[in-house]
């Protein structure tokens, strides 16, 4: 039976799917959608979809992907959604259409406990904080029980505790076949069985490193691959960059000078002055903080010349140079003891990596890509591309190529199958925003339309008397209004702000007025950053549960997008401004010069479509079922006052609009009853 049909009949109402999904109906884009992945599939080829919240993609891509029996890669932008994939979605699906189907889950080394390194924290002197011995006990209770070793199996680990990097390890300090604990290892044993799987479940991070350095066992993985799938497409782009260029940090240096002292000490006391080799890449990481001076924490300084915008060249290069030849010096100190342990090979190859880094940043920046460096208690010197156009063309698709020429020799090979799909991929009917940055302007592309009745579900409010968003009392303002918002709601408030700055403002605002209400009724404010992100979530969920006076949440950053709370527990959105890229980012103001300098407009085909886009992921969270209820508040009077306004609004699910504060009360009374 062909792929199509065998589709088609899965998703009909009766087939499989209505028997083995709680509440499935027939969805007319969800089909559309399958069908579009299966034509790929059988046919090769490139297929980029954006599907509207409520499409129900996953199954649109996983029943297709399932049925056609080829070998299947899945990858997907967060270790959330990966762990949904591998742990609900797909075992749910193998067992309703009965296939017998292998699968595994491959995330990088980081998320795995690293035995070796775990011993070695066991008689680490230094732990960070004393709650770490707590928590170093517990990770070693769960390390003798667990068969993966995938950390976010451990209860209550803090995703920020300063211990998983003492107990995880690193391209630069893993020992690999010289390892004492090489048998028994979890990245090990996770890859292999990655290798034997029929359908293998990984992250954009992932993708990104292995094509970046050859690292992850992607390298093997990939060729026999036939159906790959991106879902969360949007952040392949800025996942991208982030690992095609080359990065240089403080931390880095500090970190690989403790290294090479305790292994030094431990294992070749007297035969090199590891004191004096650590001095010296301790004090070059110190001097070219020192070059940089007293900036802003959290600053990106534009490097375009001889040293970043601000510092003296002199200085910089000075430092620069003598971080460089430390990294040589100790290269060559640890080159003759390196057939007396394992660690001394890996220190070898580390230092003679930072050294040639070093030398990278001594130099002109590559044709096609900027630099910067991010100031904080740490510097990170970055060269990044603009892009991943080039990369995803000669180094991913470029495999197309390969199966073409075996098709000549096999009447019935076919080439690869490449699917791409999110909520949001742009607000024009190319998906321009992702397929130009992605070098995937001859893909296939589909828009499935959501589901949901948004006019009936949701409502869109723009104050017009409001403060403009450059008026140091915007957030007051914004605060004050999300404040009675949720007063009337009972919590069910989420706030997104635009910048870490609002984040602090509006929260600290909203904690202040809510002191007036008696303790019963004032609700509970949540900012992100004063707790782990999983925490807030669950919180915030369980803040509607009766008898309690319910949750606001003020976040920003990650929660523009996979955040999820369906039901009644999120009722009210509230986003401060536009979400235009920061034009002083230097990798913005690059992306922006370069459409310039190609005549065209760096704000209508750069900024405005990325602040679609974020505005879309914003709205996306308010509703997430057909039987949600809410409104949308957007504080900023350029979407109703700008001309460009209308394009934004263009690219908003079609709720309807509340015109006057007096409708948003009794939008509100509506909700809460």
């Amino acid at each position: 039976m062909p792929l199509e049909q065998e589709v088609r009949e899965v998703f009909a109402q009766g087939g499989v799917l209505s028997h083995a999904a709680d509440q499935f109906r027939e969805r007319e884009g969800q089909t559309q959608m399958a069908l579009a992945v299966a034509r790929t599939i059988e046919h090769g080829g490139v297929l980029v979809v954006e599907a509207g919240t409520g499409v129900g993609k996953t199954f649109s891509y996983l029943v297709p992907a399932l049925l056609s029996g080829e070998r299947v890669l899945l990858s997907t932008a967060t270790k959330t959604l990966q762990d949904q994939l591998f742990g609900r979605d797909l075992p749910r699906l193998v067992t309703a259409l009965g296939l017998p189907v292998r699968t595994a889950l491959l995330k990088g080394r980081a998320s795995y406990l690293c035995l070796h390194r775990l011993d070695l924290a066991r008689h680490d002197a230094s732990l960070p904080e004393r709650g770490s011995l707590r928590t170093l006990a517990k990770i070693e209770q769960w390390s003798k029980a667990t068969r993966t070793g995938d950390l976010a199996e451990l209860p209550g680990l803090d995703e920020r505790s300063p211990l998983i990097p003492l107990v995880t390890s690193t391209r630069d300090n893993c020992l690999g076949a010289q390892c004492p604990q090489f048998k028994p290892c979890h990245v090990n044993l996770a890859r292999r069985e990655a290798m034997a799987a029929d359908v293998v479940v990984i992250n954009h991070h992932l993708f990104f490193a292995d094509l970046a350095v050859r690292e992850s066992g992607m390298a093997e993985l990939l060729p026999s691959v036939r159906v790959v799938v991106f879902d969360e497409a949007h952040q392949l782009n800025e996942t991208g960059v982030q690992f095609l260029g080359v990065q240089l940090g403080t931390g880095q240096a500090l970190d690989f000078a403790r290294d090479m002292l305790a292994a030094g000490l431990q294992q070749a006391r007297g035969l090199v002055d590891w004191q004096q080799l650590v001095a010296a890449v301790e004090r070059g990481a110190r001097d070219l903080r020192l070059a940089v001076g007293k900036q802003w924490p959290g600053a990106k300084l534009r490097w375009a010349g001889a040293a970043p915008e601000g510092i003296s060249a002199p200085a910089w290069q000075e430092a620069l140079g003598a971080l460089q030849q430390a990294f040589a010096d100790a290269a060559r100190g640890l080159d003759t003891v390196s057939e007396l342990a394992p660690d001394f090979v890996r220190l070898h190859d580390r230092a003679q990596q930072l050294a040639q880094r070093a030398e990278r940043f001594a130099e002109d920046c590559a044709p096609g890509s900027v630099r910067w460096v991010d100031v904080g208690t740490q510097l990170r010197l970055v060269e990044s591309p603009l892009d991943i156009a080039e990369a995803v063309r000669s180094r991913v698709l470029k495999t197309r190529a390969a199966d073409a020429d075996e098709a000549e020799d096999d009447d019935d090979a076919q080439g690869r199958a490449w699917v791409f799909t999110s909520a949001t991929l742009g607000d024009d009917p190319r998906l321009r925003w992702f397929t130009e940055p992605c070098g995937l302007e001859d893909a296939e592309v589909l828009r499935v339309q959501s589901p949901f009745d948004y006019a009936s579900q949701a409502a869109l409010f723009v104050p017009r008397a409001f403060p403009k968003p450059n008026d140091p009392a915007h957030s007051q303002q914004v605060a004050l209004l999300a404040a009675r918002g949720a007063a009337a709601l009972g919590g069910r408030t989420l706030v997104l702000t635009t910048t870490l700055r609002a984040l602090r403002t509006i929260g600290d605002a909203m904690k202040a007025q809510f002191e007036r209400l008696e303790a019963g009724q004032r609700p509970e404010v949540l900012v992100q950053g004063e707790l782990p992100k999983r925490v807030l979530m669950d919180r915030f969920r369980e803040g509607a549960s009766e008898g309690r006076a319910g949750c606001v949440l003020v976040a920003s950053a990650s929660f523009w997008e996979g955040f999820d709370a369906p039901g009644d527990a999120l009722q009210l959105v509230v986003i401060d401004k536009l979400p235009f890229p920061p034009p002083n980012d230097p990798l913005v103001e690059a992306r922006s010069q370069r459409l310039e300098s190609q005549g065209r407009s760096a704000f209508g085909e750069y900024s405005l479509p990325e602040a679609a886009v974020s505005l879309k992921q914003g709205a996306g969270r308010l509703i997430r079922r057909e039987s949600d209820q809410g409104v949308l508040v957007i504080c900023d009077t350029r979407l109703v006052a700008m001309g460009y306004g209308k394009r934004l609004l263009a690219a908003l699910p079609p709720m309807r609009r509340i015109e006057g504060e007096a409708e948003l009360d009794a939008e509100l009374a509506a909700l809460r009853k």
